[in-house]
């Protein structure tokens, strides 16, 4: 099966600045992927080469598409939620499910409708009535019920509270993912979405520092908490990081064995974000 998105050497320049540096990525079907980066890594320029947005220097494919020779062709297929509310304020409910109905030929109303029926969002409400939590719960309902095979999120849940951030992935999860739909998602609230994450792919300084899956994670990588008395024996394994909180030693190994980590403390799968945070620390770009 071809990939989803496919790229090689993919580049972007702003005048002096090379925001994205030859990066090589290869994203199968039904993949939940977290591209994962600091502010001015170069994520957002990422996306917007896959949603055909910006020019580019490499090799792109999205759906076996150049984004950027074939956008109209690529968004056939592909759906987009930004970091901010695009949802016109004067426009009701039915009204834009209506619009949405005669703009985009894979969207089912009777599938808006039970997801928004699960909200307190009536058709009768105008955008401006919504709170910002409406908003994202109204966007991801429309969006849902479009039958597509790619799905960017941009920062979703950014504002919501932690209620509105909940729903808002439990629905994704639960009412819209299979095994033929591919979502990538870029946040900087890793810890939320890291239990529905497949794959992980981070980017610093327009490079990617790293791609795996999750349960190359759970397999390969591994942290130990040490008392202060066997952080030199600890150090001697060669971790990736080191780190302490509340006078213990935390340090992240890839590829070391567990029975050896075992004797000097405790062990556990890293998040996410520590994961993030060692990766970049380590990474000389």
């Amino acid at each position: 099966m071809n990939p989803i998105i496919s790229a090689r050497g993919l580049s972007k320049r702003y005048g002096r600045t090379l925001a994205v540096d030859h990066i090589d990525l290869e994203i199968p079907a039904g993949r939940i992927v977290g591209l994962i980066g600091p502010n001015g890594a170069g994520k957002t320029t990422v996306m917007k080469a896959i949603l055909g947005l910006t020019t580019f220097e490499g090799e792109l494919e999205v759906l076996g598409l150049n984004p950027a020779a074939r956008r109209a062709q690529l968004m056939q297929n592909v759906c987009f939620i930004a970091d901010v509310a695009v949802l016109p304020r004067w426009i009701s409910v039915w009204q834009l499910i209506e619009l949405t109905g005669q703009l985009h030929a894979r969207f089912c109303k009777d599938t808006c409708l039970k997801y928004l029926a699960k909200t307190k969002i009536s058709q009768q409400h105008k955008v401006r009535q919504l709170s910002k939590g409406m908003v994202a719960q109204l966007h991801l309902a429309l969006v849902m019920a479009i039958d597509v095979q790619l799905l960017v999120l941009d920062e979703p849940t950014l504002g919501l509270d932690i209620i509105y951030r909940k729903q808002f992935y439990s629905s994704l999860l639960n009412d819209y993912f299979d095994d033929q739909k591919t979502i990538l998602i870029t946040t900087h609230q890793v810890e939320e979405v890291e239990h529905i994450l497949t794959d992980l792919i981070f980017i610093n300084n327009g490079k990617v520092a790293l791609d795996c899956g999750m349960d190359e994670v759970e397999n390969n990588y591994v942290e130990l908490m040490v008392a202060p008395a066997n952080a030199a024996a600890a150090r001697q394994l060669g971790p990736l990081n080191e780190r302490e909180l509340f006078g213990r030693h935390i340090f992240l190994y890839r590829g070391v064995k567990r029975e050896l980590l075992e004797e000097l403390g405790e062990l556990r799968t890293p998040s996410v974000a520590d994961l993030f945070v060692a990766t970049l620390s380590g990474d000389p770009s």
